[in-house]
This record gives structure tokens, sequence and C-alpha cells, in this order.
């Protein structure tokens, strides 16, 4: 028996969210490339990223991102998950403070430069930052609410880790989300695909599944149509 696809429309109620756009996964000096950066370049997620970005600006589409950020006094937890102890150990995302910008400039916890024109440019909204991996412990779904948005189309990393612990809080919250498989990426290891994991659960769970092409198609055709004067 196949799955259905119950599909997505995109209107005036969507939104775009992107999860951790930042150096420490999606540039060749971040600390978990090793572990991502061939799936990143595999799938073109920064490029497809730039892509999901400027089609969302120029189509009046809003634009959250849900980052993931560790300050000193994250450091003090007593028990950690797998990879959250390995986040930790490797100081990925580490800032010096929820106040303090002091070398955030270039760092691991900084925006990927060639998405952070479009983060940056004083619209997008930025939501506080997620510890683990869902939107549970930041401000994201009320940011959301807040606007009247009840369609997602998500991307971003990690696709199992942030992307899908994301894509399952926001659809118990009664969201409709479609997932952009090549806007994301995962780790890789000889023993492990954390790419392949996510596919099989996004296809699984969320109201579809999208390449780039089939978003940018799917926006398109919600814009309004300029009458002839």
């Amino acid at each position: 028996m196949s799955l259905p696809d119950p599909g997505m429309t995109v209107d005036d109620r969507t939104a775009l969210v992107i999860t951790d756009p930042q150096n420490d996964f999606l540039s060749p000096n971040g600390v978990a490339w090793p572990l991502v950066g061939d799936n990143v370049k595999a799938n073109g997620t920064v490029e497809n990223q730039a892509r999901l970005f400027r089609a969302a600006k120029e189509n009046d589409i809003p634009v959250f991102v849900s980052p993931h950020y560790y300050y000193p006094s994250d450091h003090g937890w007593k028990f950690e998950g797998a990879l959250e102890a390995m986040m930790h150990n490797i100081g990925m995302f580490d800032r010096k403070g929820p106040l303090d910008l002091d070398g955030f400039e270039g760092s691991g916890a900084d925006w990927v430069s060639d998405l952070k024109p479009y983060v940056a440019d004083g619209e997008t909204i930025v939501c506080s930052p997620h510890k683990v991996f869902g939107p549970e412990a930041n401000d994201l779904v009320l940011q959301l609410r807040k606007r009247g948005i009840d369609k997602i189309i998500l991307g971003g990393m990690s696709a199992n880790l942030c992307v899908e612990s994301h894509l399952r809080e926001l659809l118990e919250q009664g969201f409709e989300v479609a997932v952009v498989k090549d806007a994301t990426a995962a780790a890789q290891t000889p023993e492990l695909d954390g790419y392949q994991a996510a596919l099989t659960n996004f296809r699984m769970i969320a109201n579809t599944v999208w390449t780039t092409d089939q978003a940018l198609e799917a926006i398109a055709a919600a814009a309004p149509v300029a009458v002839a004067g």
C-alpha cells in the first residue's frame, strides 16, 4: 500500500521557516562540516535555502529563522543525549551570552555568509534559540500564531535532528508542513546516515515533501496576478 500525499497549498497564511542557517553547519570552517559537508554539497543545501529565502521575500511570504545557540550557562547541564554531548564538546553554536555579541561576527554561531543578507535584512523574524532540537523551548510557535500563520514551508539543518523535530512539533501544534528535502542535509558516517533516516520520516509525517523547485512552483502559483490597467 502506497502512502497518500495530502499536499499543501501556499497562501497568505504560509511562512518559510529555516532552522540553523549557521556557519557551524553550513561553512567548510564549521565544526560540524566533517560530518555534514558532503551531504550539504550533494544537496546544494545553501544554494537551495538561498533560493527559498529569495522567493519568499519576493512574494511577501514571512520568513522565520529558528537558530541554535549555546551560552556558558548551557554547559552546566548535568546530562545530555549523544548529539547534545558532541555539540557541547566541540563548542558548536557557542556564544558568550544572550546579551553579548562579542566575537559573534564570523563565528560558528553566525549566519553563513550566503544567507546572511536574507536573515539580517531587518524583516526576517529571528526567534529565540532552540536548545536541543525542537522549537518547544523557543518562541517560534508564538511568533507564527501572532501573525495568523498555520502553514509552513520548512528547511534548514540538520535533517534528522532540528528539522525533523520542528516538523513533529509544528504538526502537533496544528500546522500544515511541507518539508523541502534538498534545503537540508544531515550527518553521514560509515555506520549512520542521518539524511536517509530523515527522508523516511519526512515522507511518513509531513503533509508533503518537496524539492526546492517544487516549493518555488508552489510559491509562484500563489503569487497574485497583476491586473492590466
